[in-house]
């Protein structure tokens, strides 16, 4: 019997990180799964460029880095900007799945992480990117009364083991090098949770859906 191929997946992030936060133990579980993470922001950042590549190691996947504006005024930017950084940077073929951010945010509120999701969505339904599903990150800070967590209502929604948190863990603390106090090692969600979206046309719904929930 023939081996089926490997599943082709991009991730597409905002920033180095993001990719582990919020999809790092789906990665990690997969292994057959040929993946390209796309980070938008930080390829000048002389600190977290490395660690990316570090990152991207142990996840067995491959990568680039954009230098889309990340300033701490998160200056907005338009949906143009990013969805052509997007395009230059993601390898022109057709993926089995794209993994990506809510565009309403994993927490509230960062603005880039709301683009990249806006972005993804508007160009599979403009044809621009081509892929079976699209999975959208599904977590929640309560309108920041607790760290961002997974929904569990979501759609797909999966524990991880500990082996496979602990190795996650490990890259957001000793590769990352984030301290155990931090954010992003506190958040470093124990469980996986996305909103698969199946066509584009019911992505461009979702979104439009998403876009009219009042935002702070």
């Amino acid at each position: 019997m023939s081996q089926m191929p490997a599943k082709k997946v991009a991730i597409i992030v905002a920033h180095p990180d993001d990719e582990t936060l919020w999809a790092g133990g789906t990665i990690l579980s997969h292994p057959s799964w040929h993946c390209f993470v796309i980070s938008l922001c930080r390829r000048e950042d002389k600190d977290r460029a490395p660690k990316f590549i570090k990152a991207l190691e142990i996840l067995k996947s491959e990568g680039i880095m954009g230098d889309l504006d990340d300033g701490p005024e998160q200056i907005p930017q338009q949906d143009y900007n990013v969805e052509n950084e997007i395009i230059k940077l993601l390898p022109p073929q057709h993926y089995d799945l794209i993994i990506t951010h809510h565009p309403l945010g994993e927490y509230t509120r960062h603005l880039r992480h709301e683009e990249v999701g806006r972005a993804t969505i508007n160009l599979w339904n403009s044809g621009k990117i081509s892929t079976d599903e699209l999975w959208i990150f599904a977590y929640e800070d309560g309108n920041k009364k607790y760290l961002p967590r997974p929904v569990k209502e979501a759609p797909v929604f999966r524990d991880l083991t500990k082996r496979i948190w602990k190795r996650k863990y490990s890259i957001i603390t000793e590769i990352y090098g984030f301290d155990k106090n931090s954010f992003e090692a506190e958040t470093t969600p124990r469980s996986e949770a996305f909103y698969p979206l199946s066509n584009s046309f019911e992505a461009k719904q979702w979104l439009e859906l998403q876009s009219s929930r009042p935002t702070l």
